[in-house]
């Protein structure tokens, strides 16, 4: 192979990933427009029905916790081996709580595997990715990187946040949630899904009238104005975690420079708590769901564990809530 070969692959390639970025908003743009609502059954925000008192009193002291995964994602049901030994040990550790697993970075909730034009793609992209091709799991972080980017954004990020709002109502609403009642939510977003979790806080508050916490395990997180109404956002990083800054770098919002920034506010105001989490990568050996075992110390699964389970007793301490078996 030639250099004007690889050229002319290279350029091939970067023309497909440019189209993939224009086409990123178009999923979010057509619910808005209403073509997907038949399918996924969204129901209006802004009609909350009425609801039998000892429904919403059954919610009471109940909380619910939704699932954010990572871009490495393809599907609401998580295939990385982490993040399943991570979901599965918090169950342990906190029966009481009603875990919802979604997937963030489509506001319908369909997986790239699932009903869509390009699926056979993402299959085939997801087999040749849990085979070891480094190659085939780009396409894949790349393509939902993309949606993080557009729920930061200011023009598509009020849509796309919205229709990621509902998406977890609806997901909520499987597990049993009662709108009107004082069930506890909180969100936990990794990776790229602190940032849809930030985006999704005010619009997911607004429908159910409670206060939503987020958990930013990882997370890349933009100013998103959705920091100013969490009810608290606590930010998880390591220190070997180089693509949780990239929000940080990337996001103007959050240099100390612009003071009046959502996310300069927030910090002010306490409704932003960082939490340094040691030294821990994103992901893989070292990251925070890695559950190998260290001589004389505890795994950084079990650190990642004990510091979201504290986090989410404070959330219950606040809320008054009694833990009840879901």
């Amino acid at each position: 192979m030639n250099v004007r070969d690889v050229s002319v692959i290279v350029l091939a390639l970067g023309v497909a990933l440019l189209i993939v970025g224009v086409l990123a908003p178009l999923e979010a743009l057509g619910w808005w427009a209403g073509w997907f609502v038949a399918e996924v059954g969204v129901e209006d925000p802004d009609v909350i029905p009425e609801v039998a008192k000892d429904a919403k009193d059954a919610d009471d002291g109940r909380h619910f916790v939704v699932f954010l995964s990572g871009i490495h994602s393809v599907s609401g049901e998580s295939y990385a081996s982490r993040e399943i030994a991570f979901l599965h040990a918090l169950r342990e550790r906190m029966p009481h709580i009603t875990l919802v697993e979604l997937f963030p970075y489509s506001v319908t909730n369909r997986a790239l595997t699932g009903q869509r034009a390009f699926a056979k793609v993402w299959r085939w992209a997801l087999r040749h990715k849990l085979s070891g091709n480094g190659f085939a799991g780009f396409l894949i972080n790349f393509r939902n990187l993309w949606q993080v980017a557009v729920s930061a954004d200011s023009r598509y990020g009020p849509i796309y946040n919205q229709g990621s709002a509902e998406m977890i109502l609806r997901g909520l609403k499987t597990k049993g949630y009662t709108l009107g009642s004082h069930a506890s939510v909180t969100l936990i977003g990794y990776s790229g899904g602190g940032q849809i979790a930030v985006g999704a806080a005010p619009y997911l508050r607004q429908v159910i009238g409670q206060p939503v916490q987020v958990i930013s395990l990882g997370g890349v997180l933009s100013s998103d104005p959705g920091v100013l109404e969490a009810a608290k956002l606590y930010h998880l990083f390591g220190e070997r975690d180089m693509v949780q800054r990239v929000g940080q770098i990337m996001c103007p919002g959050r240099w100390p420079v612009l003071p009046f920034s959502p996310w300069n506010q927030a910090l002010r105001q306490g409704l932003v708590e960082l939490v340094p989490m040691g030294d821990m990568d994103h992901t893989g050996v070292g990251g925070y769901l890695d559950g190998e075992k260290r001589d004389g110390e505890p795994t950084y699964l079990d650190v990642t564990l004990n510091i979201i389970t504290r986090l989410l007793a404070e959330v219950e301490q606040r809320a008054g809530a009694v833990p009840s078996p879901s």
